[in-house]
């Protein structure tokens, strides 16, 4: 079994939710803990709260990863009477690191709200509040015939070559390369010091512009030559709108009382709160995780019949209703669909045939509310 750090699991957690989307402001990240710990087991949450902490150290885990940050605001003292501090003290006295991943892995793709889409069964469409637009690049590789497969393969699994629902997207060109090989080479083809011609593929792809260290990185390593030659060019097209919340349609319109119903048994919740008439049809979908009642407007301009989404407050809920847009409250706590699907992503990510570490979910239900 490879050692890992806490830096290379938050490294396959940034690959899904890169800390560029995060939310300006948002506290993400590391909170507590080392970069280099190392890593034998890790713990999803939704949050990060004494009882959590307590069943890590039960669990011998090394690292708690968190949607809701430990450290929202920052602390003026370390006050082991208070819950903060005792938090704290638990995790530095038994090393165990906090990592939170929130408005990031909100917007991601994959990320919570399409967690939440997923659960209710709905196909995604587009988001809510557009945050930007993904930057694009074409890249051009030089390869000899014998590896164009190889290349190719190798671009594609790392991210490149993807439009829309169709991979290993390359256009290829075939035509002649020249290099001289001087001294201190290793040529893979010809010898030094002597002029080679040899028959090379320019091959085209595009891909996002976050990727292009994976990208090439990967071509490199299927590439033959000692040097690769390869180009990269800024696009002016642009790709996926990133974003937060989802639009999605239902397959069969449903009144708001039935569908209210509908999300009640899909988020396995004991109550639900609507605004709005009973018998509306609903067709569009809004979602936003966590607390999304302030996106109304952009909510309503998607052309959404409801929004869903969790802390609906009275005067919120009287500006839905002036703007025709109804709204469903399931509570902030369905967030906690990330817990084992975000386990499941990392199991795939870092596991291979055999475990490297154990990647448990907390079991500790971390909602405030209670109903009777």
């Amino acid at each position: 079994m490879a050692d890992l750090t806490v830096k290379d699991v938050i490294k396959h957690v940034e690959e899904l939710a890169p800390k560029n989307l995060a939310f300006d402001g948002d506290p993400i990240g590391l909170h507590v803990g080392s970069m280099n710990q190392k890593v034998s087991k890790v713990m999803v949450t939704l949050d990060a709260l004494e009882d959590v902490v307590d069943e890590a150290v039960e669990n011998n885990v090394d690292l708690i990863i968190a949607h809701h940050p430990l450290l929202f605001k920052p602390l003026k003292s370390i006050n082991l009477n208070t819950e903060k501090g005792r938090i704290i003290a638990k995790l530095i006295k038994n090393d165990i690191s906090v990592y939170a991943a929130h408005t990031n892995l909100d917007i991601a793709t994959d990320g919570v709200n399409d967690m939440l889409m997923d659960q209710l069964g709905l196909d995604i469409q587009g988001v809510v509040v557009e945050t930007e637009k993904e930057s694009l690049v074409k890249l051009v590789v030089y390869v000899p015939s014998s590896h164009q497969d190889e290349v190719r393969n190798a671009i594609s699994e790392a991210g490149a070559g993807h439009i829309g629902d169709y991979s290993h997207c390359t256009f290829n060109t075939l035509g002649e390369g020249t290099f001289k090989p001087l001294e201190g080479t290793n040529p893979h083809i010809g010898e030094q010091n002597q002029l080679e011609k040899v028959e090379e593929y320019r091959m085209e792809t595009i891909m996002p512009a976050n990727i292009i260290t994976e990208v090439v990185s990967a071509a490199k390593a299927a590439h033959p030559y000692e040097e690769m030659a390869y180009d990269l060019y800024p696009l002016e097209l642009t790709g996926a709108s990133k974003g937060l919340g989802r639009i999605g349609k239902l397959r069969e319109p449903m009144n708001l009382d039935d569908f209210s119903s509908y999300c009640k048994t899909a988020f396995g919740i004991a109550a639900i709160r609507f605004v709005g008439d009973a018998d509306k049809q609903i067709s569009t979908v809004a979602m936003i995780g966590g607390s999304g009642g302030k996106f109304i407007n952009q909510a309503k301009i998607s052309g959404a019949d409801v929004l869903i989404t969790g802390d609906i407050d009275y005067h919120t809920a009287h500006d839905a209703k002036g703007l025709g847009l109804t709204m469903i409250d399931p509570g902030h706590h369905i967030e906690q669909v990330m817990k084992t699907a975000l386990t499941r992503i990392l199991e795939n990510k870092i596991n291979s045939e055999e475990k490297v570490i154990d990647i448990i979910v907390s079991t500790i239900n971390t909602d405030p509310f209670s109903f009777i």
